[in-house]
């Protein structure tokens, strides 16, 4: 239900907000980098169940085009996996989501960041991320 009511705002300031015309990056894909920083619970919403097997969590900002072509995308995973992801957003140009850029050591956005059900992340994207390659990513860790 917070995911919901936060992706409404999100949207509402997304298209009050298309006048500010912010470049962002291309995509391009990476693995994981290997890091010694502990990713922490406060990633995870409150109501995250046993059964998910992949928390996307999507990192941009809602003045970022690139970023707010993403917003379908991830509403669509939502719809479409509820039951087995988790989908976060957090807009890293505000002060509340500017910690979680720097948590998981951004360059640019969107970045998109998959973990596990044990919360290792396992695999990164930067840039726009297409819906059909991005569930093969969901795909390879047992999403159906």
């Amino acid at each position: 239900m917070r995911n919901k009511m936060v992706y409404t705002f999100a949207m509402v300031v997304v298209f009050f907000s298309t006048v500010l015309n912010v470049g962002c990056t291309n995509s391009s894909t990476q693995k994981a980098p290997q890091s010694d920083e502990v990713i922490t619970q406060a990633a995870f919403p409150a109501d995250v169940e046993d059964k998910t097997l992949v928390t996307f969590i999507e990192l941009g900002s809602v003045r970022c085009i690139p970023c707010q072509q993403m917003m379908p995308i991830m509403d669509s995973i939502e719809t479409k996996y509820g039951d087995q992801v988790e989908v976060v957003f957090h807009d890293v140009w505000t002060p509340e989501g500017k910690p979680f850029g720097e948590q998981y050591g951004i360059r640019a956005i969107p970045t998109q960041v998959f973990l596990d059900e044990n919360g290792e992340e396992f695999f990164r994207h930067v840039g726009f991320f297409a819906q059909d390659e991005l569930e093969a990513v969901l795909k390879s860790k047992g999403v159906k």
